[in-house]
C-alpha cells in the first residue's frame, strides 16, 4: 500500500489543481497577530481515506492491462531468445520474418503501454482534482476556525518556505478532518509478511 501512496502521490505532483487555480473571496483579515500554517497539500489528498480507497481501486482496474502488457513483454523476450538460440540456423527470409515479428510486437507493447499509462494518468487527474476540491474546501473551513490567516502549500515545486515548526504544519489535522466529514472508512490494512529468520 505505501508503494501504491508513493505511486500516487509522485503522479498526483505533476497534476494540476484546478481548486487551487480558482481564487476564492478572502474574508476580512481578523485583528491580532498573524497565524501562519503550512500542508502538504497533495500528500494530504492522497492520504485520505476517500484518497486511499479511490487510487486503490484505480490501480486495480488497470491490473488486467498491466497483466497483458506483461505477457506481451514476456513472448518478446521468449521470441528474442528463439532467434538468438537458433539465429545461426535460420536462413535470412526466416531471420528477417522473426526480426520483423519481434519489431511488430515490441512497437504493439509500446503504442499498448503509453495508452494505458495516458488513460491512467487522465483518471488518475480527475480522481485528483475532483477530491482535491472536497479537501481544499474542508482546509479552508479548518484554517478559519482556527485562525490561521495563511496556509503556505509546502509540497509545491518552488517553495517559498524556509522554516516551520512542527506545530505549524496542519496537513495531518486537514487529512482527519476531511475523513471525519467524508464519512470513508479507512481501507483495510494490508497483511504483514513474516519476519525472516
Amino acid at each position: 500500500m505505501k508503494r501504491s501512496l508513493a505511486f500516487v502521490v509522485t503522479l498526483a505532483s505533476g497534476l494540476v489543481l484546478s481548486a487551487a487555480a480558482q481564487t476564492p473571496a478572502v474574508p476580512a483579515a481578523p485583528a491580532g497577530p498573524t497565524k501562519i500554517a503550512i500542508v502538504a497539500f497533495q500528500a494530504a489528498v492522497a492520504q485520505t481515506n476517500e484518497g486511499q480507497r479511490n487510487f486503490a481501486d484505480l490501480q486495480k482496474k488497470y491490473e488486467p492491462k498491466r497483466a497483458q502488457l506483461k505477457t506481451l513483454s514476456d513472448e518478446i523476450d521468449n521470441l528474442k531468445k528463439q532467434l538468438q538460440a537458433q539465429g545461426d540456423k535460420l536462413t535470412d527470409g526466416e531471420r528477417a520474418t522473426r526480426s520483423k515479428t519481434i519489431d511488430d510486437k515490441e512497437k504493439q507493447l509500446q503504442r499498448s503501454a503509453e495508452d494505458a499509462q495516458n488513460d491512467m494518468n487522465q483518471e488518475m487527474q480527475e480522481l485528483y482534482n475532483n477530491l482535491a476540491s472536497k479537501v481544499y474546501d474542508v482546509m479552508a473551513s479548518y484554517a478559519q476556525e482556527n485562525g490561521y490567516t495563511l496556509v503556505l502549500d509546502i509540497a509545491q515545486q518552488q517553495n517559498p518556505v524556509l522554516y516551520a515548526t512542527p506545530a505549524s504544519d496542519i496537513s495531518k489535522a486537514i487529512v482527519v478532518a476531511y475523513n471525519a466529514k467524508s464519512g470513508v472508512s479507512a481501507p483495510a490494512a494490508a497483511p504483514q509478511a513474516p519476519a525472516a529468520h
